[in-house]
């Protein structure tokens, strides 16, 4: 099986000297690894019940169906895996869902790290009667 990924010199995505097809056909075991030690460490001491459910959920959705119909969580801390690649998730930024297309360059980090939960703000001018210096500022 082919992956539409490209990335590199080489062109064919490798993660840790792994192609992508190659660490979507290991266990869960394995793949824990060649991640980062944080996520490894989730990995070995063992997801959590709603991790396992959310796990359970991308494996059984195809990346069409998940494209139309994002699989919804609030786990910001669920590492990205290898049968995450190409499926869409909507993760909750603690005001509103997301969406986030998993692509093989995200493997190793988790998925709250591509749904910012902090927007920059930018201030507008002070409309009058907003403070007590606002009443001088000139009208147009």
């Amino acid at each position: 099986m082919s992956t539409q990924y490209r990335t590199g010199r080489e062109g064919e995505f490798t993660y840790r000297g792994y192609e992508l097809d190659e660490l979507q056909e290991m266990d869960l075991d394995e793949v824990a690894e060649l991640l980062p030690a944080r996520q490894r460490r989730t990995i070995v001491r063992g997801l959590s019940e709603e991790h396992q459910k959310v796990l359970e959920k991308a494996r059984k959705r195809s990346e069409e169906e998940s494209a139309n119909n994002p699989i919804r969580t609030h786990l910001r801390d669920m590492p990205v895996l290898p049968e995450f690649v190409g499926k869409t998730f909507a993760v909750y930024d603690g005001h509103e869902f997301g969406r986030v297309e998993v692509e093989p360059e995200m493997l190793g980090h988790y998925l709250g790290e591509f749904e910012l939960t902090r927007t920059s703000v930018e201030h507008g001018q002070a409309g009058i009667g907003a403070t007590r210096s606002s009443k001088f500022v000139p009208l147009k």
